[in-house]
């Protein structure tokens, strides 16, 4: 209606009731986009987040590389280090970079490497460092690639179905738990409380532990989450939860049956290779403890070294690191072999990672499924409790009709 009162023309509103529909037009538009740009980036931020680790072993890997081909040249590693800087590559990473500076500054390679600890994984950083002790980067580079050893498709699809279990199946048992607990439960007990109907079993056992239901889940979920968040963040990330007089983290890595097989492979394969360097048994040691980057390697490695200045031969010393006596039986084979002791060693190593990633496979496959079965049972669990309260419900209806 106009300021006189007269009507407004039929044209016009029919113009206010078109931009109207274009404005709501254009709101859903717009939030239809934006939730699809929701959507799109937080695939991309856990893509991201999930191959984190493996582009450190990608770049790691790639450094490796780099040192081999310039040893291979003649040329000095510091000196590659330098001049691919200077050349401002960005495939290497600012990281590289910063090494590079800390070489300029005077500082050796292993100095360098030291002081940028996220460059590469710990061990590796150990294992270049002896390397360059004994004047010869090229005979640990072997160990060190058995460090960045590809994942198997095993490995990598029960990763995956770890992380599918955490994004989505403990989170929506929890959720939909919740809101039956908030909304469902009270007024069933409401009806039957007013219809006077006596509880199941089942419902006497949901309706008092549901809280511990949702609590023990919410446990589930935070340890699963801790997982991944230890994968994502490497050991390097690990490592900050480390106490300097209280190893815990290293002391739950040495209790791991695969971390502990693959930590006795990598002091075993270090100690064979300075061995075979001509390094004293008691450095090679040493070395080779402080290789695995680990706290208990280092302490079993001081107790070799203690046994060899009490006179006790190695492959009897050894035995400290060892607690089955396996590493004691190769090594004095290992003594009397022809070929070096990398060689004689070789098959016990590709025993030891044959052996760590059967059982890394079969913990990762038994905790998902064991997630989901899991999950599957509490449902079950309080599906057959509300299906039970809903046939009393009936039968009493029914009777009384």
């Amino acid at each position: 209606m106009l300021a006189d009162g007269s009507l407004l023309p039929s044209s016009l509103i029919t113009l206010f009731e078109a931009i109207d529909l274009l404005l709501k037009f254009l709101a859903v538009t717009v939030s239809y986009l934006f939730s699809i740009g929701i959507f799109c980036g937080s695939l991309y931020v856990i893509h991201f987040l999930f191959s984190l680790p493996l582009r450190r072993d990608e770049h790691a890997r790639l450094f490796l590389n780099l040192v081999e081909n310039a040893i291979k040249r003649g040329q000095a590693v510091e000196e590659m280090i330098v001049s691919l800087a200077q050349s401002c590559d960005r495939t290497v990473g600012v990281r590289f970079h910063l090494i590079a500076t800390y070489i300029e500054s005077g500082l050796k390679f292993g100095e360098a490497l030291k002081k940028v600890p996220r460059f590469l994984p710990p061990q590796i950083v150990a294992m270049l460092r002896a390397g360059e002790k004994i004047g010869d980067l090229q005979k640990v580079l072997p160990a060190c690639r058995e460090i960045l050893r590809d994942r198997t498709a095993a490995i990598s699809s029960a990763t995956h179905y770890l992380i599918l279990t955490l994004l989505i199946s403990s989170p929506v048992f929890i959720g939909v738990t919740l809101l039956t607990a908030i909304f469902v439960i009270p007024r069933f007990k409401d009806v039957f409380a007013g219809m006077g109907v006596r509880y199941s079993n089942e419902a006497i056992f949901v309706f008092g532990n549901i809280n511990l239901l949702i609590g023990f889940e919410i446990c589930i979920l935070l340890l699963l989450a801790v997982i991944v968040i230890l994968y994502i963040g490497g050991p390097q990330f690990a490592n900050l939860f480390q106490i300097k007089n209280l190893p815990i983290v290293d002391w739950v890595a040495w209790r791991i049956p695969w971390k502990q097989k693959r930590l006795q492979r990598t002091f075993s394969t270090m100690l064979a290779v300075l061995l075979d360097s001509g390094v004293p048994e008691a450095e090679a040691v040493r070395l080779a403890g402080e290789s695995t980057a680990n706290e208990i390697c280092r302490r079993r490695a001081q107790r070799i070294i203690a046994a060899l200045e009490r006179g006790v031969k190695l492959d009897d010393a050894v035995r400290a690191f060892d607690d089955t006596g396996e590493f004691h039986w190769r090594l004095a084979n290992a003594i009397h072999a022809r070929g070096g002791f990398l060689n004689a060693l070789h098959g016990w190593h590709e025993s030891l990672d044959a052996k760590a990633f059967q059982q890394q496979e079969t913990t990762a496959h038994f905790l998902t499924s064991g997630v989901v079965i899991l999950n599957g049972l509490f449902v079950a669990l309080i599906a057959s409790a509300m299906f039970g309260m809903l046939t009393l419900i009936l039968k009493r209806v029914l009777d009384a009709t």
